[in-house]
């Protein structure tokens, strides 16, 4: 076994990475969670708007939830001298469905891939063999996270986007970092981000449902209910959110949120900690309730 030597700028590193992850876990996913659970537990009682809100929150609900998680875990092995892979890489702003999956839980689709897609053949093979693997993936990857046909109809909701990508060669059109040499992405590329995470969004209510028809019943209402039922919201709560996504966007190019650069504002060690008390600060007051983590239960 390879001995571990403890490595000050590598467990430093780890410490920005568990605190990010903490972030994303208390302050935003724990707090999306009051509003998500409150109307999935009874959304015939509220308008088409509020499924909107519920749907998105739940979008980043299980993303702060499950990357966040991901982050106390990576960060805590570089403590001890260990650097796993990157598990989740700015996924809401991909461009289309397969970039998605290529920046989502990258460690099990890479697993998926290498032990279930490829042995079957892949895409290297005939039109409807390709089709038969590609559903094979993504309904074992449903079943992964439960024995419930909300989860196999999620994973064949993503199969039925994923199929023309591959078919059409277009599945990995999308490689790189959106926007890469400019602060803000062009009108074209935002306009394929908010599409891919419309789509995303959907195959969410249905992950999140507790039956298939009150899946169907909760999207069919979201585009045809067009109003607002009042109910308690906290403004700050929707400020962790913006939070969340102007950082990752701003550090897109970045192993992480807190891997901040050598050079600039965040050079500075005063400037550096103020974000660091700041963040603390966050968490320690402004936490959720939620408490556990969603992927705990599969």
């Amino acid at each position: 076994m390879k001995p571990r030597k403890f490595d000050y700028p590598m467990a430093a590193e780890g410490c920005r990475q568990i605190l990010w992850g903490l972030f994303k876990k208390m302050a935003v996913a724990d707090n999306c969670a009051v509003v998500v659970n409150q109307v999935f537990a009874d959304y015939e009682s509220f308008g088409g708007l509020n499924l909107w809100l519920a749907a998105i929150l739940f979008a980043f609900q299980i993303y702060g939830d499950f990357s966040g998680y991901s982050d106390i875990a990576i960060g805590t092995a570089k403590l001890f001298g260990i650097r796993l892979m990157r598990n989740f890489n700015i996924p809401y702003f991909s461009r289309d469905v397969a970039e998605f999956w290529r920046r989502w839980h990258i460690s099990l689709t890479t697993w998926f891939r290498d032990y279930i897609y490829i042995p079957l053949g892949g895409s290297r093979c005939r039109r409807g063999r390709v089709v038969r693997n590609t559903f094979v993936i993504f309904l074992v990857s449903g079943l992964w996270h439960g024995a419930e046909w909300t989860f196999v109809a999620w994973g064949a909701y993503h199969a039925m986007l994923f199929v023309p990508l591959i078919l059409s060669g277009r599945n990995r059109k999308y490689t790189g970092t959106p926007a890469p040499t400019s602060i803000f992405p062009a009108m074209g590329e935002s306009l394929m981000m908010a599409q891919t995470f419309l789509l995303v969004l959907i195959g969410w209510v249905i992950f999140r449902a507790d039956t298939l028809t009150d899946a169907f019943h909760f999207i069919a209402r979201m585009f045809t209910d067009m109003h607002f039922t009042p109910m308690s919201i906290k403004e700050r709560n929707i400020l962790w959110l913006v939070i969340l996504i102007g950082v990752e966007w701003v550090q897109r190019h970045r192993s992480h949120a807190f891997d901040f650069p050598e050079t600039g504002l965040m050079s500075y060690r005063g400037v550096r900690w103020t974000v660091y008390y700041v963040f603390v600060f966050v968490c320690l007051v402004f936490c959720g309730t939620q408490g556990s983590f969603i992927y705990f239960q599969f």
